[in-house]
């Protein structure tokens, strides 16, 4: 097929491009590059044409030669959504739906849209959620996936066919690295201070899947009869998969040597949500998580190990979200709706 991935470069797109190369699609990415500083290493294998273009920008003619469409540039995560719910809207929502629309009429035929299971928000963690569980959204982004999953379900039809992939919380290695994603996070603290001090108590509950794992989910939607995802919501990870915050906190503690744990009280993020992920193997049965929470810590600490990570490192602005907007828009580099600014025309004078 030839596929389209918006946020090629971001933290999952820069896992999925690849698989999807090697399995011998023709891929192009799209991505208006604000995290283009977060590149921790360099891997082997084939990168896509990237459209350097923010998603609101894309036109018609842009989307024309594609069979599918995989869309994963938004506004990530919830906190970052916090900066500004107003343009958070813009682009996760209104960006989003308008995107379908166009690729609708581009002749586009499938379009995977990567939702989160954020949308549970608060949850009784004793009975797994499910997709026919009521979203219950505590923020801008999980609020904006609904809305997507609701307006985009209505773009449906014969040749355009919409498949809603609500994502376990992502951990692992890629190239674009995050540190603002739990479990990768928790590995981080070890590895550079050998102290994990979580906010809160950790009992929240939290559903866990590896990237590679999103890519390989992505891969089979891919290969699947689109009229068996027609339009379906579905949980994208593992039974086995769902963890409260303590608990890994104390596997990523047992697997470095000297590590301690310490907890707080109560924080402030209230989210906690246990995820059925049946249908996905109903739908999916080519499917199944190979990676489970114990290999992903080992393949971060070995990636440490091999890069040499450091404190300074970890810490960067460019592997938190939240950090790398702040940065752009306190230097100004992007306005307060998230568009880039063009560089001020610098005369000789004031550069001399």
């Amino acid at each position: 097929m030839r596929v389209l991935v918006t946020g090629s470069e971001g933290y999952l797109g820069s896992v999925v491009t690849p698989r999807l190369i090697a399995l011998g699609h023709h891929v192009s990415g799209a991505d208006t590059g604000y995290y283009r500083d977060g590149h921790l290493y360099h891997e082997a294998g084939d990168l896509p044409h990237v459209i350097n273009r923010d998603i609101r920008q894309l036109s018609v003619s842009d989307l024309e030669s594609y069979d599918a469409v995989v869309h994963m540039a938004d506004l990530s995560n919830d906190p970052a959504g916090d900066l500004s719910p107003e343009a958070t809207h813009a682009i996760n929502h209104h960006g989003t739906v308008r995107l379908a629309e166009i690729a609708r009429e581009a002749g586009v035929r499938r379009f995977i849209y990567m939702s989160s299971c954020s949308v549970y928000g608060v949850a009784n963690g004793e009975d797994p959620v499910t997709e026919e569980t009521p979203p219950n959204p505590q923020t801008a982004y999980a609020l904006c996936k609904t809305l997507c999953e609701r307006d985009i379900s209505h773009l449906a039809r014969p040749g355009f066919s919409p498949v809603f992939f609500r994502n376990a919380t992502a951990f692992g290695a890629s190239p674009r690295q995050r540190f603002d994603l739990v479990l990768n996070n928790l590995c981080g603290l070890a590895w550079t201070t050998r102290r994990i001090v979580l906010t809160s108590d950790g009992m929240p509950w939290r559903p866990l899947i590896h990237a590679q794992d999103i890519a390989a989910a992505i891969c089979c939607a891919l290969e699947a009869p689109a009229d068996s995802l027609h339009g379906e919501i579905i949980n994208i990870g593992s039974d086995h998969g769902n963890y409260r915050v303590y608990e890994l906190a104390e596997i990523v503690a047992r697997y470095l040597p000297g590590c301690t744990v310490g907890f707080g009280h109560n924080g402030s993020d209230n989210r906690s949500y246990r995820v059925s992920f049946e249908k996905l193997t109903r739908l999916l049965p080519s499917f199944r998580c190979h990676w489970n929470v114990e290999q992903g810590v080992n393949q971060l600490f070995e990636l440490f190990h091999r890069i040499e990570l450091v404190s300074s490192d970890f810490a960067h602005r460019a592997y938190t979200r939240t950090a790398q907007l702040q940065h752009l828009l306190r230097t100004r580099q992007i306005d307060p709706a998230f568009f880039w600014k063009p560089l001020p025309c610098e005369s000789s004078k004031s550069l001399s």
